[in-house]
This record gives C-alpha cells, structure tokens and sequence, in this order.
C-alpha cells in the first residue's frame, strides 16, 4: 500500500479538495481506496457525504485497543473507504507526545496494506507530533501552493524543517493550486517558478467556483462538473501522481 499525504502548513491551500478528488480517482481506476480524514474539521468526510461517524479517541486508537479497521465507512464510490474525522483528533498531539514515538501512525496503518492499494491523509496545517508521524508514515508528501509569497514562505518552512528532522527519504512533490490567470503575481509565479517548487508536479489546478461547490455537492467535482477546467485538471493531476508512483 502506497501511502500519501497531502499537507502543507498553511491553512486554506485546498489540500482536502486535492485529498477527495485524487481518492475518487484513484477509486475509479480500481484501485482500493482509503482515504483518512486527520483534520478535526471533518471537510473531507463531509466533501465525502459521510454522516454519523464512528466515534473513536486517539487514546485507545493509539494504543490498539481500537482496531482501526472498524472505523472505515462506506462512500457511495466502489473502492472508497474513509476513516472519518472526530473532534477528538484535537488531542492527537497530546496523545502522540505522551509515547510511541513517530512511528504510531505507520504502525496503525501497516495491517490496512492487505486491502487497500493506496492511502490518502487529509492533513491539518500544522508542524508537530502529528506531522512528524505523518511524514513517517507517508510515503510522498503533496503540498499543494497557491502562487503568493506567504504559501511560497509556507512550503519553504516545511521543507526545511524536513531537512533539519532528517527526513531525506520523504518524497516531495508541491504544485501550484487555485492559480487565478487573472492575477499578475500568479502569472509570474507559475511563468518563473521559485527554486523551491522545482521537481515538483506540473499539473496547475486553477481557482475555480466548481470547487467551492463541492461542499454543496458533497461529491468530488467530477461527479458534478466533469468537464469543467478544474475537473481536467484533477484528473491530469492523479494521472501525473499515478505515474510518479507506478501506480
């Protein structure tokens, strides 16, 4: 099981619109999908259409005493499971910093590999335990940038925490999101990419009102506006993801 996180330290970036809409397409061409929503917000299970989640604390989920496999839950998508957000995800740094190490998260998802292809984490924007047990677990790390200096500043700040965390063999790709052509700063940023975002994707998922509505929906945007810009490009973006990692 491949395991990808899409994160990024600042907030309001489109990391769950990234998050469902690469799990719905992977879901599509059949690969067993399972999507966490580690956010305590819940979007993406909400973006999912999942109501009357399982309740669960991190305690006993850390601990073993819950088995993880109990908390997926059905999408009406063949091959998408979500392990849905709960409030109670707020202490999740209080519970990984209490021992364990970074490693829990690996280890809770490691027996999942017998029915799942692929693992998607809907990440909070934060640097702490529970991004260090993120960036363990996962196997690329996704970080979508939107075109300005503070989300350029944001992904700076992460990748050098990265270098200084000594996590070397953490593949990571950003890529340019919710690019508005209107905006002069946008053109030049997506025209001449900043240093930092070489080797990342190509694909450049535009702003675009269709993703706004996806909480209106409760669906990805290709069930609703296929067709539609921002569709093509999530789909070129799982393509170009697939192909990164021989899917």
């Amino acid at each position: 099981m491949r395991t990808i996180a899409v994160y990024n330290l600042k907030g309001g970036v489109g990391k769950t619109a990234t998050a469902v809409n690469l799990a719905w397409h992977a879901a599509r061409w059949k690969h067993r999908t399972l999507l966490w929503d580690l956010d305590p917000q819940g979007a993406a299970s909400f973006y999912l259409g999942v109501d009357g989640a399982k309740n669960y604390k991190p305690g006993p989920l850390l601990s073993g005493r819950q088995p993880i496999s109990r908390l997926k839950v059905d999408t009406r998508w063949p091959d998408l499971q979500v392990i849905p957000s709960d409030v109670s995800l707020r202490n999740l740094d209080i519970k990984l910093s209490e021992g364990g190490g970074k490693t829990q998260l690996r280890r809770l998802l490691d027996p999942l590999s017998e029915s799942y292809s692929l693992c998607i984490l809907d990440c909070p924007p934060t640097l702490s335990p529970v991004a260090e047990s993120i960036f363990a677990a996962a196997d690329v790390l996704l970080v979508p940038v939107i075109p300005t200096h503070l989300s350029i500043r944001a992904f700076e700040q992460v990748r050098d925490w990265l270098k200084q965390k000594k996590y070397g063999d953490l593949k990571v790709l950003p890529f340019f999101n919710m690019v508005d052509r209107r905006r002069l700063l946008h053109l030049q940023m997506i025209g001449t990419p900043p240093p930092c975002m070489r080797g990342g994707l190509k694909t450049i998922i535009p702003y675009s009102t269709h993703v706004e509505q996806m909480g209106e929906h409760r669906a990805p945007i290709g069930e609703y506006a296929k067709g539609t810009p921002a569709a093509r490009a999530f789909r070129h973006l799982w393509f170009e993801m697939a192909d990164k990692l021989k899917l």
